[in-house]
């Protein structure tokens, strides 16, 4: 019974001790109370397996929503499906590690000037017949906090015309292009 008393004294002793050391550590590491709020993003474009597209897109806060600039190379003439995917992962070769379109409101797939779609329903790029694509509108969907915060998700450019209408991808086709969205100088 002894022995159990001073081994119950002990154990109370070092709780006592680590969760004063703990305390400590803690105020110690508290990292400051200031909040950071981003007003521009950028999203290098890079190929996946077997395809030549690159480019830039960057994502630039603005008065009446977030400003999209796409300017990409490498593409087959025509027009192409752009969509902000879930996630910011573009280590599969093919792409599908990007998940599903961003889509925090589980609404339908559509344009991107539609009322109803997803907030990563960016339309079609049109690349000329050199391979070159430029693509300029104002988004007022998406954001760069809350719910619709693009920071961290990625971008996929397809290999296909997005038709703006079916279920839940817009028919673009296989992933040629993605990159990841981060917060911009």
């Amino acid at each position: 019974m002894k022995n159990l008393r001073t081994i119950f004294c002990v154990l109370i002793i070092a709780g006592i001790y680590t969760g004063a050391a703990a305390q400590t550590m803690n105020s110690n590491m508290q990292m400051p109370a200031t909040k950071t709020t981003a007003s521009k993003a950028v999203c290098v474009i890079y190929p996946t397996t077997g395809n030549t597209v690159t480019g830039t897109i960057t994502f630039t806060q603005v008065s009446e929503g977030v400003k999209v600039v796409a300017d990409l190379q490498g593409l087959s003439q025509g027009k192409h499906g752009i969509h902000i995917h879930e996630c910011g992962d573009c280590s599969a070769a093919d792409g599908s590690s990007a998940g599903g379109h961003f889509n925090p409101m589980a609404k339908s797939h559509g344009a991107p000037m539609d009322a109803m779609r997803h907030e990563g329903d960016m339309g079609n790029i049109e690349a000329d017949a050199a391979g070159k694509a430029h693509l300029e509108y104002i988004d007022k969907n998406i954001s760069f906090e809350g719910m619709s915060s693009i920071i961290g998700r990625s971008v996929i450019v397809h290999k296909n015309e997005d038709d703006l209408k079916t279920q839940p991808t817009g028919n673009a086709g296989a992933r040629v292009g993605c990159g990841v969205i981060g917060i911009g100088k």
